[in-house]
């Protein structure tokens, strides 16, 4: 398969993962906002959108199962897989070279699997970050104060934060997420010891 090549000094790729209300997205978005240089990979999913705040080619590229499906046929993803009950989630090889095409490097917000894939495709080109919560209870805490689960999506979460949490050893820098400013602040030491490389 061809690598996808940036023509330009950017062309870094930025890597945040996590289990489901680690912080990570919150992490990511303060990156963006102190980073000119930075620019969102925006993923394409089959998920529904989550009430109106939610936008199609900002938040994610939603798709249907079709047209997610007819993508991977002709190989228009750097990855994808199915998560959480035939919910499709992927990285458009197109969506990365907008952004390496206008100057930028590229951050990514995606779950666990996809940074360990995104890494073996980008190899040293990229940089993985894995976001880690200190404890079961204070990720339980974060996901109930987003009033967006259920008790049944709430177990499952659980469930698979921990099984994720397994592959944190797989990333180059495990960050962990205790006190928000001072992990904001040590991503951004990480992400300007990265693209000074």
């Amino acid at each position: 398969m061809k690598k996808l090549q940036s023509n330009s000094k950017v062309g870094k790729i930025f890597i945040f993962s996590a289990p489901s209300g680690s912080g990570k997205t919150t992490i990511v978005r303060y990156l963006l906002d102190n980073n000119s240089d930075l620019g969102f990979s925006i993923s394409a999913c089959t998920r529904n959108k989550r009430g109106h705040e939610e936008v199609h080619g900002r938040d994610y590229y939603f798709l249907t199962r079709k047209e997610f499906k007819e993508k991977i046929g002709s190989n228009e993803f750097i990855e994808w897989e199915e998560v959480y009950d035939g919910n499709y989630y992927g990285t458009l090889k197109s969506e990365v070279q907008r952004l390496w095409s206008i100057g930028k490097n590229v951050i990514f917000d995606v779950d666990v699997q996809g940074g360990i894939n995104l890494k073996k495709y980008f190899a040293d080109k990229a940089l993985s970050v894995f976001v880690k919560v200190v404890s079961k209870e204070t990720l339980r805490k974060r996901l109930e104060e987003r009033k967006t689960e259920t008790e049944e999506t709430l177990a499952k979460r659980l469930d698979k934060a921990k099984f994720e949490q397994s592959f944190a050893d797989q990333f180059d820098v495990i960050l962990v997420n205790e006190t928000l400013d001072k992990s904001l602040r040590k991503a951004q030491e990480i992400y300007d010891e990265f693209k000074a490389l």
